[in-house]
Parts: C-alpha cells; sequence; structure tokens
C-alpha cells in the first residue's frame, strides 16, 4: 500500500518561500501522477499543481508564476517550491497519487 508523508510547512511571512515535500513509499512512483492540493480555513480542498509521470505540469490560476511543481523519482519524492507567498496561500497542503493522500503539512503566511 502507497503512503504519501508531507513535509516543510511552517510560518513564512508575505513574500517568503517554503519548499513542500512529499515522499512515497511505494516502489511505482514514478508512474503516478502526482498533485498538490490545499484546503485552507472554511474553504473546500482545491487543486494547486499537478505533474505528470512525463514531468506535464499545470498550475492552478493564482499560484501560476509562483509555485512550480517538480518531481525525483529516485528518490520518490514530489515537491512544491512556493514563492512570493500571500496570506491567501494559508492552508493545509496535502499531496495525492493514484488515489492515496498523505496527513497535510501546515502553511502559514503572516507576519
Amino acid at each position: 500500500q502507497e503512503q504519501l508523508v508531507e513535509s516543510g510547512g511552517g510560518l513564512v511571512q508575505p513574500g517568503g518561500s517554503l519548499r513542500l515535500s512529499c515522499a512515497a513509499s511505494g516502489s511505482i512512483f514514478s508512474m503516478y501522477t502526482m498533485c498538490w492540493y490545499r484546503q485552507a480555513p472554511g474553504k473546500q480542498r482545491e487543486l494547486v499543481a499537478i505533474i505528470t509521470s512525463g514531468g506535464s505540469t499545470n498550475y492552478a490560476e493564482n499560484v501560476k508564476g509562483r509555485f512550480t511543481i517538480s518531481r525525483d523519482n529516485a528518490k520518490n519524492t514530489v515537491y512544491l517550491q512556493m514563492n512570493s507567498l500571500k496570506p491567501e496561500d494559508t492552508a493545509v497542503y496535502y499531496c495525492e497519487g493514484n488515489n492515496y493522500w498523505g496527513q497535510g503539512t501546515r502553511v502559514t503566511v503572516s507576519f
């Protein structure tokens, strides 16, 4: 059974950066399309970024140009580099692949 473990969240000031990581335990990680989602307090979970097994990416409009999704198949890990963070990026961030979900990592953007 696949397990996904996120890390890298924390408190950052507006304009700052964070890099989230999602480590997968399975042996066929490289075959999966991987996604990052987020859920802000009182809001529905939303798709933030997606990366296919071939490395094609797509982003939500409100993070384009600021966030970058990448993957390292040798390490079974997908990343989300977040730059120019805004208070509205505050949320719990989850990775998902092949319908498996991580437990989430909290990102707070505030002074």
